[in-house]
């Protein structure tokens, strides 16, 4: 069975920090392109990373470029995406991703075929 699984939002400061974590099931991630995404009440879905199989390639927006940093743990399946500097304008349901593009941004969801079940972050003091 195809799963995805992910685990770590909460609730953090601004200025803070926190790692999102997915973990694949019946998934490689290492041959995989991985992405997350996320969403705030009232707005899009909008791709903020995304690591492609060959690994080398990354990608982000501007508006978390330099403060988000995805990575994968080959020996554990798994991907995470670290946020430092957290902003409120942060804050959402973030889904980690699998299957889509992975070339550059933007980062588009519609080309993802497997989801999480969703994580929420919220920023706030």
């Amino acid at each position: 069975q195809l799963q995805i699984v992910e685990s770590g939002g909460r609730l953090a400061q601004p200025g803070g920090s926190l790692r999102l974590s997915c973990a694949g099931s019946g998934f490689t991630l290492l041959y995989n392109n991985v992405a997350w995404f996320r969403q705030a009440p009232g707005k899009e879905r909008e791709g903020v990373s995304c690591i492609a199989e060959n690994v080398r390639n990354t990608y982000y927006p501007d508006s978390v470029k330099g403060r988000f940093t995805i990575s994968r743990d080959m020996t554990k399946n798994m991907v995470f995406l670290d946020m430092t500097n957290l902003k409120p304008e942060d804050a959402g349901d973030y889904y980690c991703a699998i299957g889509g593009s992975c070339r550059g941004v933007p980062i588009r969801p519609g080309n993802y075929r497997y989801w999480s079940q969703g994580a929420q972050v919220t920023v706030s003091s």
